[in-house]
């Protein structure tokens, strides 16, 4: 490779020969520049990674039988690295050879890591799987439903693939109505999942816009290498991340990849993805079939039983003879009629009798009727109902009550006033004339 003509010396240095000592960035800038000019930019390097260091960036060694060789890897070429890396694994590193001034020391910059063999990709195959199972990638709740009766279906796949015809085929054979949109990407090789990757995100944000129902992600059968575009991280991801349904149908029935494990529907084959996502018109014609002679069937059983009901009610009396009806209506009316009549003299004649009896009742215990057996009442000087000799007091006008009349009279002695004084001394009467202590009959009586 030639040289830039460039002077990496200081410009008032002198080249430094057998004699003159060089300084250390002297050294280092000559062994940075051996290595450019006796390496290429890139190298690629099979070995043993022994002494594995996972911080922010990779730190190991590669090594073989003979020799070993620091290396790192930055961490954003290590979050491209599909597997994960142990001690002991073989692998191999593409990267550019350098010299780290600042330790002094030789080391390989990586920039891809691959492990080595088919049985590696294997490995790498079910790493990634079991990664994408810890992050829920596969669980049943984030599959979507298939569309019932798509519309319009999006295939992704490579215009020159035979899955394509087969879907087509399949599609149009089945449902001549349901259209189909080819999203042309590489299937295999290096920019086969970018492309992937960036057509499953287009039809996530602007495929319902489009119409689109749901997508179709296939391609035919191939080895693992062939197959591998399928299993990368920037695929899996898409497919998880995309709004619409996805039915994967990659390879052959024996083969599996990790898109179809993330998609919500994994089909063995294309013409069986087809199958899963359009309607079978011939299945379709049969079902209305069915639906229309079940309707038939139902509505003839509907029929039959509303002409039974409109026998039965024809058969009643009161459609047969309604004048019959209304004659016995009027006589149950007749007859309530002479029953009301009846009943109201009936009525007032035992309501009568009672009234009676109570007045009978209430004539023994009144008043006047006790005073004409004899008895008598006194009231006192307020009108009020006399009930004991206390409570009247000597020369008080009371007021007593026959039958024929009243008497009206003083009080000469009280048994009130006997306790407050002197006893009078008795006397005896010197004519015959009556006394204050006698009753006289009362005019007003």
């Amino acid at each position: 490779m030639a040289r830039l003509p460039f002077n990496t010396d200081p410009p008032d240095s002198e080249p430094a020969g057998p004699d003159r000592p060089m300084t250390v960035a002297q050294l280092a800038g000559r062994i940075k520049r051996a290595l450019t000019d006796g390496l290429p930019g890139k190298v690629k390097v099979v070995g043993e990674v022994s002494n594995l260091s996972d911080r922010t960036h990779w730190f190991f060694s590669l090594k073989d039988g003979g020799a070993a060789m620091r290396c790192v890897c930055f961490a954003s070429n290590a979050r491209r690295v599909g597997f994960e890396m142990r001690d002991g694994m073989q692998v191999v590193v593409t990267g550019r050879v350098d010299f780290y001034d600042a330790q002094g020391s030789v080391q390989l910059y990586v920039e891809q890591i691959e492990p080595v063999g088919q049985g590696a990709l294997e490995l790498r195959l079910r790493q990634m799987i079991e990664q994408l199972r810890g992050l829920g990638y596969f669980d049943p709740e984030h599959k979507k439903p298939l569309p019932t009766m798509p519309t319009k279906i999006a295939v992704v796949t490579s215009r020159s693939a035979a899955a394509l015809q087969d879907v087509i085929n399949t599609a149009t054979r089945r449902w001549a109505g349901c259209r189909l949109y080819l999203y042309d990407v590489r299937v295999q090789g290096e920019q086969a999942a970018s492309e992937i990757a960036s057509a499953l995100g287009n039809l996530s944000k602007h495929g319902k816009k489009l119409g689109i129902d749901a997508v179709v992600l296939t391609r035919g059968g191939g080895s693992i290498e062939d197959l591998w575009a399928f299993n990368e991280r920037a695929v899996a991801d898409a497919v998880y991340k995309c709004r619409l349904p996805i039915v994967a149908a990659i390879g052959h029935e024996t083969d599996t990849t990790v898109a179809e494990l993330v998609a919500d529907v994994r089909c063995a084959t294309p013409t069986q993805a087809a199958m899963t996502l359009v309607p079978d018109r011939a299945s379709l014609e049969h079902q209305v079939h069915q639906l229309g002679q079940r309707l038939s069937l139902l509505v003839r059983r509907q029929a039959e039983h509303a002409e039974h009901r409109l026998v039965a009610a024809s058969r009643h009396p009161l459609f047969r003879n309604p004048k019959r009806l209304i004659d016995q209506g009027a006589q149950r009316l007749n007859e309530t009629q002479r029953r009301l009549r009846l009943a109201i003299p009936r009525r007032l004649a035992v309501e009568e009798s009672r009234l009676d009896a109570l007045s009978r009742q209430l004539t023994t215990v009144s008043p006047d009727n006790v005073l004409g057996r004899g008895y008598s009442y006194t009231l006192g000087p307020d009108g009020k109902l006399l009930r004991s000799t206390s409570d009247t007091a000597k020369g008080e006008r009371i007021t007593t009550v026959l039958s024929d009349g009243r008497l009206r009279s003083v009080v000469e002695d009280s048994p009130s006033d006997k306790a407050d004084a002197p006893a009078p001394k008795r006397r005896r009467p010197k004519s015959k004339t009556p006394g204050p202590g006698l009753f006289e009959p009362d005019s007003s009586g």
